[in-house]
């Protein structure tokens, strides 16, 4: 296939991902953005027992019918307990015991009255108004009962799972193994950042915009580093990792000079999806499969690799991983500056979006990354449009 839609790209790329099935066990802490593989059900109520909201005095509010400021309801202390301890005896009428907030009520107790609206004198409170049954009272379970599925099969994990798991007990947690990426750069011409940059050379910002990506997203991308501009050495590098990775990503050699590699590369170790996407920058893309393994083969340009990662390559991650929260989001809004060149085909630009208003900076140059840094969105603009003024309303991908 060539030249095909960006969306038909999806399409093929999708039929030949399967989402991981491996499950793993991994510590809470190491839980975060993962994919919980098994429903979490509480064993237990939680909160565990019936304990105080607040600082205070428990006791039985039958205690307090009648009471007032000048009759006020006497109860004699007969113990203290704050949070973690437990009153095991049972309290008798006409008896209290001060409580800390989070501490178990005892038995005989049914509500709680503010340590700062008693009087305290001689080993007694003095309450000066009524209390009523469960006043000022948490309930066992009142958080989750036992047996609830706190937390759902498929859930692509949050700082806040993390807590009601823990809040269960959960010290460790059944979740997808994450989708094993590999990323390497094409090119004699790149040099890795630190290294001296001799005549010719460019440093190689692809593969850390890429890696850095990767990680912003959850994953933990194997880096290969620069393959030489050799079509059996760059092939014999990537059929290596075959079963091994679920995603190669490479940058470059995709277009059609001579140290275009990646076609050869292709031929001699796979099978080809398609070559070249009907958008702008990045329309040279190949797809490919070795074996079970799947290859994205992305321009060098800088911010055309970036773009096109951004655009055929989550969906693709989404899939593996199981977490919809990776694919793109489609946003709608309106031009604060003028977009002057028409766009013969589809064409995507870099743009900071926010409160419905895409901003676009001056450079546009598929080579330059530089301005993609403040940007979080890409414009889509279908092919055939002519120049886009102010106020236009435009479609987007937030990033």
């Amino acid at each position: 296939m060539q030249d095909i839609s960006l969306e038909q790209a999806i399409s093929v790329m999708l039929e030949h991902t399967k989402k991981i099935e491996a499950v793993e066990e991994v510590p809470l802490l190491e839980a975060l953005g993962r994919v919980l593989a098994e429903d979490a059900v509480a064993t237990f109520d939680n909160p565990p027992f019936d304990r105080s909201p607040l600082d205070g005095y428990t006791f039985a509010a039958a205690g307090t019918k009648g009471a007032t400021k000048e009759a006020p309801a006497a109860f004699t202390v007969i113990g203290e307990e704050c949070a973690g301890d437990f009153f095991a005896a049972e309290v008798p009428a006409g008896s209290a015991v001060r409580l800390m907030t989070g501490a178990a009520i005892p038995k005989g107790c049914d509500c709680v009255v503010r340590q700062e609206d008693v009087t305290v004198e001689d080993g007694r409170i003095f309450v000066p108004y009524e209390l009523h049954y469960h006043e000022n009272y948490c309930f066992a379970g009142e958080d989750v009962r036992k047996g609830t599925r706190a937390v759902e099969r498929g859930t692509e994990l949050t700082a806040a799972h993390l807590g009601v798991l823990a809040s269960l007990g959960f010290g460790t947690v059944k979740v997808l193994r994450r989708p094993r990426v590999a990323i390497a750069s094409t090119g004699d011409e790149l040099v890795l950042p630190g290294e001296p940059l001799r005549p010719g050379k460019i440093y190689n910002s692809n593969l850390y915009a890429l890696a850095g990506r990767l990680r912003e997203m959850g994953f933990c991308p194997e880096v290969i580093g620069i393959l030489p501009d050799d079509a059996q050495q760059a092939a014999s590098v990537i059929a290596d990792c075959r079963g091994k990775v679920d995603l190669f990503l490479t940058t470059g050699g995709v277009s059609v000079g001579k140290k275009d590699i990646m076609h050869e590369v292709v031929r001699l170790i796979g099978t080809r999806l398609f070559w070249r996407v009907c958008i702008k920058p990045g329309a040279p893309v190949i797809a490919y499969t070795v074996g079970d393994m799947l290859g994205i083969a992305l321009s060098g340009n800088p911010f055309a690799s970036y773009a096109t990662f951004e655009l055929l390559t989550r969906p693709v991650l989404a899939k593996l991983a199981g977490r919809s929260s990776v694919a793109g989001r489609a946003v709608g809004g309106f031009l604060a500056d003028a977009f002057p060149k028409p766009s013969y085909g589809r064409r995507f630009i870099r743009a900071h979006y926010e409160a419905g208003i895409f901003e676009i900076p001056a450079q546009h140059d598929s080579g330059s990354l530089f301005s993609a840094a403040g940007c979080n969105a890409l414009i889509d603009i279908p092919a055939g449009t002519g120049p886009l003024m102010a106020g236009t309303r435009v479609k987007g991908v937030l990033l």
